[in-house]
């Protein structure tokens, strides 16, 4: 029995849909038959799988650990929560490798998949490899040993106390917004483990989302968190996105301090202890980070975007840390080098001890940048691959400096613009930075002339 998904499932870095439409439980029994048959032919026997709070989440939780069983891997569920979770339970239990039912930050009716193997990043080649399987039917068959078995283990309580392993920080007011996200739980048992004053918003996992967005990196989903900080007089605040793996944080002046603002502080803290190690960054992060590493003594490396991408990087070069502009932290320091928004939270409030500054003394450090936020627009899924390559010939032909780490950015005398394809939405990323005002208005007028050229207008 042979499977084919959407062509727009499999992504670059895991696999979503929108359900009902390009995503269903036939596709979920599929990932897991065909993820379990990868297992058993690398000599594992055993997957973790967890799941968000997503409303269609549950149904495709099942169809995955029926198509595990199916293959003959024994499956090791840990129920309800952060993606964070799964990656800690893939890491400290008997397993060979795990799947996270989640949409992330995408919309309400998207839902999706987040593998690991073995500890490492399943991505790219290896997501496509499924899809060749699922077509072909090559799918193992239970046989004379018979399905896989099935157990359940509770695992959160163990990654909470994990999280604060080693504490070593002051109190602070802090509060915290969940989103009605899969975080909700650990947030709350979380400020139950640390000293100081915690005030909560949303920790109700709620897949309808009825307070706002679960998305960090949207500003406007910020505004509850702000309202507390400001009105409770806090210190700072902070934010996750709909699975938990990615971090959004607010002085006490209810300013932003976004996900490359953010690696900036902790690769201070990093490299005190780790002088001269490399520091990785998206594409999309800011060059004050870039330049802020290699003042502390660091070595920044800019690698492409995408939580899988990021993880493989640092694992294949030994680096202790990297990061992302949407809040993606990744901790190899005392850690085990996947993206966690709760541990990266925990990492801020152990490190203002050592930094001895406040959260807005840090904020206010950091050089005010003329810059878009990320900025992404919709795109025909069929066009967006091939607008960045018109793109790439226009700016060659023009003897143009550009970076094509991932995408395209690129330099020129008033500052950076990028503009690349995403890999998990059907829509193209632009961002620029410059210098000032004017300049950073003549970047965007760049960019905007080369989309127009493409037929492309951006909202």
């Amino acid at each position: 029995m042979a499977h084919r998904f959407h062509p727009t499932l499999l992504r670059e870095y895991d696999i979503r849909g929108v359900v009902g439409q390009t995503l269903g439980e036939a596709d979920a029994y599929a990932v897991g038959r065909s993820f379990g048959t990868v297992v058993k032919r690398a000599g594992g026997s055993r997957v973790a799988v967890g799941y968000d709070g997503r409303l269609s989440s549950p149904a495709l939780e099942q169809a995955v650990v029926q198509g595990l069983q199916d293959s003959g891997a024994d499956v090791v569920r840990i129920g309800l929560g952060p993606t964070p979770m799964l990656y800690y339970a893939e890491a400290v239990l008997d397993v060979d490798g795990g799947i996270q039912i989640t949409g992330s930050h995408n919309p309400t009716d998207h839902n999706g998949f987040k593998l690991v193997l073995g500890h490492n990043a399943f991505f790219g080649p290896d997501i496509a490899n499924l899809g060749a399987m699922a077509a072909a039917g090559d799918w193992i068959e239970a046989g004379s040993e018979g399905r896989g078995r099935v157990g359940t283990v509770a695992i959160m309580d163990r990654y909470a106390a994990r999280l604060v392993e080693g504490f070593d920080g002051a109190a602070w007011r802090i509060g915290w917004d969940a989103g009605n996200g899969a975080a909700g739980p650990v947030v709350d048992k979380l400020v139950k483990l640390l000293p100081g004053e915690h005030h909560v918003l949303f920790t109700q996992i709620d897949g309808h989302f009825p307070h706002h967005h679960p998305d960090p990196t949207v500003e406007a989903n910020l505004a509850d968190l702000k309202a507390l900080v400001r009105s409770k007089k806090l210190d700072f605040g902070m934010a996750f996105d709909g699975d938990g793996d990615r971090i959004g944080v607010v002085d006490g002046r209810g300013r932003v301090i976004w996900g490359d603002q953010l690696l900036g502080i902790f690769a201070e803290l990093v490299l005190k202890n780790r002088p001269n190690a490399t520091i990785v960054a998206d594409v999309k992060a800011s060059q004050a980070l870039f330049d802020r590493i290699a003042a502390l003594g660091g070595q920044p490396l800019m690698w492409k975007t995408g939580h899988s991408l990021i993880k493989s990087k640092m694992k294949e070069i030994a680096a202790p840390l990297g990061g992302e502009m949407t809040g993606h932290i990744f901790f190899a320091d005392e850690y085990y080098g996947f993206d966690d928004g709760l541990y990266a939270a925990v990492r801020l409030i152990r490190g203002l001890t050592r930094l001895r500054r406040s959260v807005t003394a840090l904020r206010d450090e950091m050089p005010d940048m003329a810059n878009t936020p990320e900025i992404r627009f919709p795109v025909e899924e069929s066009r967006k691959f091939a607008v960045v390559d018109e793109v790439r010939a226009r700016l060659a032909a023009a003897g143009a400096t550009v970076d094509q780490t991932d995408g395209l950015r690129v330099s020129t005398a008033d500052g950076w613009w990028l503009l690349r394809a995403s890999n998990t939405q059907d829509s193209l990323v632009v961002r620029a930075e410059a210098k000032d005002a004017p300049s950073l208005e003549r970047l965007i007028t760049a960019i905007d002339a080369q989309l127009a050229d493409s037929g492309v207008i951006r909202p």
